[in-house]
């Protein structure tokens, strides 16, 4: 079978994911994403790809649980085969996440594993689990955080996290350059999404604040971040490798 451009994006049922593959659907890939618990929202986004032309599907996934791995890529296989006509897939892009507001004074054993685990460890099996199916001259996007840059009390945890992705990517892109596989770091600043409960966009005050401090003057929308993650994955994107890109409007300069 040949290898279509099919991109595998985690957590793409909403927010900066669902953006994310639509934006590549846009660019000419076929899209397979990952929900966590919202089916529907999940279909619904398949049902979209699927509008515009392109192939699609949906399947669950724990991004925080290295121990469904295994499982999950025999469902990709599978996926691959019956819905794409494939057997490798051409770009991941580890996008699932969730936000955590705590002070390092404050912050606990247990809030600290879930970051570690969907933020870092994830994203670190979930990737050496792709291997195999990852094509060669593929692409890679890691999913940062303006916070790895510039500091905000309340975010030490996960912004630590992201900090170790931003590593993590460039000794991805040494070792996987062989295979031809280019390795990126998106970060975005400040987005209106649902993410840590939506403060971003629902608190006026918060949302001023940033907007003040950002050099283009608003906070961000999910459409400002979904193309950067397809250029990445384009043609045109072939020969940034090891980079980290911040999408933030020029946060805090």
């Amino acid at each position: 079978m040949s290898t279509p451009k099919i991109a595998l994006v985690t957590g793409g049922s909403r927010g900066l994911g669902k953006n994310m593959a639509l934006s590549l659907a846009a660019k000419g890939l076929d899209v397979l994403l990952t929900y966590h618990s919202q089916r529907a929202e999940a279909e619904a986004v398949v049902a979209e790809i699927r509008g515009h032309g392109r192939k699609a599907a949906a399947l669950q996934l724990d991004a925080s649980n290295a121990g469904t791995f295994d499982a999950f890529f025999e469902q990709v296989k599978t996926t691959l085969r019956d819905t794409f006509q494939a057997e490798r897939f051409y770009a991941l892009v580890n996008n699932a996440g969730t936000g955590l507001h705590a002070a390092f004074a404050d912050t606990t054993e247990a809030q600290f594993d879930e970051v570690l685990n969907i933020h870092f460890k994830g994203p670190f099996f979930l990737t050496q689990k792709a291997l195999p199916l990852l094509a060669d001259g593929g692409r890679i996007i890691n999913v940062s955080t303006g916070l790895a840059r510039f500091t905000l009390p309340g975010s030490s945890a996960y912004a630590a996290m992201k900090g170790a992705i931003e590593v993590l990517t460039r000794y991805q892109a040494k070792e996987l350059g062989a295979r031809g596989i280019a390795v990126n770091t998106v970060a975005p600043g400040a987005i209106e999404t649902d993410f840590s409960g939506g403060a971003m966009r629902d608190n006026a005050q918060l949302n001023a604040f940033v907007a003040s401090q950002t050099a283009l003057g608003r906070v961000g929308q999910p459409d400002d971040i979904g193309g950067v993650v397809a250029f990445l994955c384009s043609d045109e994107g072939r020969w940034v490798n090891a980079q980290r890109l911040e999408a933030s409007g020029g946060m805090f300069l």
